[in-house]
Order: C-alpha cells, then structure tokens, then sequence
C-alpha cells in the first residue's frame, strides 16, 4: 500500500565515546520512511545523517551506542524493534541486505577488493535467498546488465580496482538490490562522480522504487539531488532535525535560517555568472563544545537571547513543522 510506513524513528540519541569525552551525534531525531516514496536527509558535514543511516542498519562503530529512543521495521508480520536486537545477532543479519540495505558512500572501501564483483554479489544471495553457486552468479550477471554495466559476463569476474568510480558504484547498487529489499538507505550514493553519472545512478534508483515499490532514504548536501528525487525532506543540523516536511513545502517555504541557507548557497541554472552565491557564514561548532540552545544561533542572522533554549518544534501545517523560535519572522522574510 502506498504511503504506509515501513520504518520509523522516534527520538534517537546515537552518542559517541572517546578520550572522556561525549559527542551528542545523533540527539533526539524523529522520522519516517514510507513504501514507494523517498525521504531525503539533508545537512553539512558532520551534521548526523550518516550515523542515523548506520543505527538504522545496526553497523554502529564500537565506540558509539543508541542511548534511547525507537527504530522500528514494520512487516505483514507486525513490528520489530531494530534498536533491541543484538548487532551481529541472527534476526538482525536476515533483515541487513535481505529487507534492508544500503549504497555506501565510497564502494572502494566499502567493497572487498580481495573477492570479485560476483562473488560479493552472489554472496548476498547465497546467504538471504538459499541460492545454488550457479544459479547465483546468473542473478549476478542479471543484477550488473540492470545496472547497465557493459559486458556483464566478463565483468562479473572482475575485482573492484578494475572498475570505473561509475561501475563500482552501480556494483554496489547492484549488490544492494539483488535480494530486492523493502527499504533502501543511499548514503550519499554519487560522491565524487561527475554529473553524466549522476544523473544515470539516480534514474537507476528511481527504477527501482517503481519496479518494486521500495522505500528510500537518501542522504546528501545538495539541496538540488533532493528537489529533483525526494518526496519528504528532513534538514539535519549538528544531530537535530530542524524543519521537516514535503519538498513543496519545505524548499519553497523554508522556515529555519538554515534550510533558507542552504538554499541560498545554491548557485540557480541559467542565471549566469552575475549571480550572487551566499555561502553559510561561519562553520560548524565542535561536537565536543556545543553551543547552548539552538545549535545554529552562532551563525544566525535572527539570533536574539531566547536562542540560548533549545525550540520546541512547531507545525506550520499538517506536513511541515520547523524547530526554530524566530519562524515566522524566517517565513515573513525577516519582518513581524
């Protein structure tokens, strides 16, 4: 069924350990995924996205750990509640690449560069669909020609270090698709590509979601990839998300200071050279050194001393809610 969701999160605290001291990465985030759409994370660097991609994959580093709230995966069969079940336990294996899977940000380091292609592939299918050898390095074959990579026969027995940065990604959307999972998470999927390639990944995605009606979450920085794929968005900001809602209603009536920013950093096609970028002033604060409050007010332009308590969240509408106190100055461009 449409718009019913398969994965939710309520209020997740993922925080990091080291040298005596705590990272809040992760500090209270709350979203959900649903059936044939794609919600878009986006944020700068540092900003959270890819450790909530990881807790919902249960593939935390040692030194992290879930200090509370839900990840819940629904199935025909009822809910299961990923952030109870061990990491490297049996129920969460089956669901990791089967039901769930990922496109890692960088494959050279995410695939094994002593198996070839195949054999990473066939590996997946071997061990969540009870594949014969044979019959599994067929799919594999079928799996990289859906990928449009050329002379898939050949290339299966290849090793990652013979693959263009383009292949090894399609290789590892490839992987991640082989057992048709429910839900995607693609990590910011096209780093480092060139915008030919882009382009022909994100079609590939697309396809995908419509041919088996999978859930994605995609995670970037450019604003541009979300107005062109997403369906919701969230804007993530130091471990918080800080406006949230469709893409009409959030890129076309931006209510925090940093989504409008974001959008304000974006240089605009066919405005020529002339144009005015506005980069974000400042740069992020040290995760071991918050500011108190709202984590943006040292960067903001509507920064006034009630900043200094973190806002509640506020709706806008039904779909669009914002955790800003200025924003219905932001809305009303700066007046009121």
């Amino acid at each position: 069924m449409e718009n019913e969701t398969i994965i939710s999160v309520k209020d997740l605290k993922v925080f990091f350990y080291a040298n005596q001291r705590c990272n809040k990465a992760v500090n209270g985030v709350s979203f959900q995924i649903k059936k044939g759409q794609t919600l878009g994370i986006v944020g700068e660097s540092g900003c959270g996205k890819s450790v909530t991609a990881s807790s919902i994959m249960h593939l935390l580093p040692s030194l992290s750990r879930i200090e509370s709230g839900e990840i819940s995966y629904y199935t025909p069969e009822g809910e299961i509640r990923i952030d109870r079940l061990p990491k490297n336990g049996k129920k969460m294996r089956t669901l990791r690449g089967a039901e769930i899977a990922m496109i890692f940000q960088d494959p050279m380091t995410a695939l094994n560069p002593v198996y070839s292609i195949g054999f990473q592939i066939a590996e997946n299918l071997i061990y969540h669909l009870s594949m014969k050898k044979k019959q599994s390095k067929q799919r594999s074959i079928e799996a990289l020609r859906e990928m449009g990579i050329p002379l898939p026969e050949q290339r299966v027995n290849e090793y990652p270090h013979q693959y263009s940065g383009g292949m090894r990604q399609r290789a590892m959307i490839a992987m991640a698709m082989a057992c048709h999972p429910k839900v995607l998470i693609a990590d910011e999927p096209t780093t480092a590509l060139d915008a030919t390639i882009q382009a022909q990944i994100f079609e590939l995605i697309e396809q995908l979601k419509r041919n088996y009606n999978t859930a994605v979450m995609l995670i970037t920085h450019d604003m541009g990839v979300i107005t062109e794929l997403a369906d919701d968005v969230a804007v993530m900001y130091m471990g918080n998300i800080v406006e949230s809602g469709t893409v009409e209603d959030v890129l076309r009536t931006p209510a925090h200071p940093y989504t409008q920013a974001l959008l304000s950093s974006i240089p605009v096609l066919g405005r020529g050279k002339q144009q005015e970028i506005e980069p974000i002033r400042g740069s992020t604060p040290d995760p071991y050194n918050r500011p108190e409050g709202c984590q943006f007010h040292p960067r903001c332009d509507y920064f006034s001393e009630r900043c200094l308590a973190m806002p509640s969240e506020h709706a806008i509408n039904a779909t669009h809610t914002v955790r800003c106190w200025h924003y219905e100055k932001v809305l009303n461009n700066g007046k009121g």
